[in-house]
């Protein structure tokens, strides 16, 4: 008897890549898939990226990047997470719980202390329950024309080691956001 691909757990696997097809396969065509286009600002592809399949449909996403910031004075580095998507139909089963926790494990391996995402305000809820916490100081990022700006979305950390701690201190990002 074979096993039906839609009745088993779901895993979160490494991708070799994740291109606009794949997201799509996600989130649908649309030109702001992730809700974020009013905010004017260019973005960085992730380099590595964690998936989970129902069947032969990509239904979850997370990608990471490892990027340059300064809290205060101090130059350090993070895990940036983004393209953290699930598709619609699949909301509500824990994936995006999955998705996040296959890729953090990876980002543990990684070196940084902590990760870091930027959000909408809605979803601040969710990320709250999957053990992210939002930064009360403004984060500034890079964009083009060597513009700096503060970022307008919610952003939110996480630690990736024991006692690692964030400071209450002004952040930079060294790049465009992830």
């Amino acid at each position: 008897m074979s096993e039906n691909p839609s009745s088993a757990a779901p895993t979160v696997v490494r991708l070799p890549r994740y291109t606009k097809t794949e997201q799509g396969e996600i989130l649908g065509d649309g030109d702001d898939p992730f809700g974020v286009a009013a905010a004017g600002l260019a973005w960085l592809p992730k380099e590595e990226h964690f998936g989970i399949r129902h069947g032969d449909r990509l239904v979850a996403h997370a990608g990471l990047l490892r990027l340059p910031v300064a809290i205060g004075d101090a130059g350090t580095e993070v895990i940036g997470v983004g393209g953290v998507a699930v598709a619609p139909d699949m909301q509500g089963r824990g994936l995006a719980r999955l998705v996040l926790a296959g890729a953090l494990d990876h980002a543990r391996t990684m070196g940084p202390r902590h990760a870091l995402l930027f959000c909408r305000p809605l979803l601040v809820p969710l990320y709250q329950r999957l053990g992210w916490h939002p930064l009360d100081q403004d984060v500034l990022v890079e964009q083009p024309e060597n513009r700096l700006v503060s970022m307008p979305l919610r952003t939110m950390v996480t630690p990736l080691r024991d006692n690692a701690y964030w400071p209450a201190e002004p952040v930079r990002l060294f790049s465009l956001p992830m």
